[in-house]
This record gives structure tokens, C-alpha cells and sequence, in this order.
């Protein structure tokens, strides 16, 4: 049987550093601000595209509760620009995530079923949201394209987490 560490909530997160398309370096989770990470399958992935309108759509409203946003997969930047061309987010789109990231993520990985799929190993959706301490606030791993957080239910809660200084939850041992 095949294990899959975990992120738990209540830990400090380790920043880590991806490559940005068309501006360098860019690092998620150091402390200082709410940072979301989204992890996308890639570029293969129409559900990925729309999501990541649905994302952008919603963007005003994360930034009025001073989250920040950044996508990312482990996508070439050529398959990262025809994908961030497609759904123009106005937030970071990150690329080339290499599996030990990706397996210290804790993220479900997939093999394509053929290379007109795509031509590496990828991840399946997942959510990290760091807030200004860097400690990892909310997780959501998931290991099918169609399980996603509901955009709307994730804003309410985090602006109900924000305000009320709600504490983490999930962290029983």
C-alpha cells in the first residue's frame, strides 16, 4: 500500500520557492500576509482553466480580505503561458514544480495516460492558505480534477476566520 505524508494544519510551513512565469522567483509562505496556493493538474486540464477564471473572477474579494493568490503545477512555462493565456489570472502562475516538492506537499501525483495528455507526472488539485504568522491555516488535498474548494463557502470562511480571529482547526492529535 502506498503512503502519502500529510501538511497538517497548525504547523509552520516551510516557504518554498517556485519559478514565476515572466517574473523570476516567487515564494509562498513566508510569514507576513494570508498567501493561498493553488495547485493546479496543469495546462492538459480544462477543468484547471476554469477554475482558474472562477479563481480570477473572485480575485477583488480575496485581495479585500489581504489574501494573496499564486497557482501553481509542474507544468514546462511553455505549457504554463498557453494556460495562463486561456483563463488571463491577474495573479501569480507558477511552473515546474519537480516531484520531491510535490511529495513534500503531500500532493497526490498522476501519471498521464498518454502523451497527448501531457508529458510528465502531475498533481492532483489542492489548496495550501498560510496566514500572517506562516503557519498553515487551511489544507485541502484532493486526488480526482473534479474535487475543488467551493470558491464562495472558502471566501466566507476565510473572511469569518479573519475577522473573528477563529482559531485553526483539524489539529487533534
Amino acid at each position: 500500500m502506498q503512503t502519502t505524508p500529510k501538511l497538517h494544519p497548525g504547523q509552520a510551513f516551510a516557504a518554498r520557492r517556485f519559478r514565476q512565469l515572466d517574473a523570476g522567483e516567487f515564494e509562498f509562505g513566508a510569514a507576513g500576509s494570508w498567501q493561498a496556493l493553488f495547485v493546479l493538474r496543469g495546462q492538459h486540464c480544462p477543468i484547471c482553466k476554469s477554475y482558474l477564471a472562477e479563481i480570477e473572477q473572485r480575485r477583488a474579494a480575496f485581495t479585500e480580505l489581504g489574501v494573496s493568490l499564486a497557482a501553481v503545477s509542474a507544468d514546462s512555462e511553455a505549457q504554463t503561458r498557453v494556460l495562463a493565456q486561456a483563463a488571463q489570472p491577474g495573479f501569480p502562475m507558477l511552473y515546474g514544480m519537480d516531484e520531491a516538492t510535490m511529495r513534500g506537499l503531500g500532493l497526490y501525483l498522476s501519471q498521464p495516460r498518454s502523451a497527448q495528455e501531457t508529458d510528465h507526472v502531475f498533481p492532483e488539485p489542492a489548496l495550501f492558505v498560510v496566514n500572517p504568522e506562516g503557519i498553515l491555516q487551511l489544507v485541502d488535498v484532493a486526488n480526482a480534477p473534479f474535487l475543488r474548494p467551493d470558491l464562495d463557502r472558502l471566501l466566507g470562511g476565510l473572511r469569518f476566520v479573519i475577522q473573528n480571529h477563529y482559531p485553526i482547526r483539524g489539529t487533534h492529535a
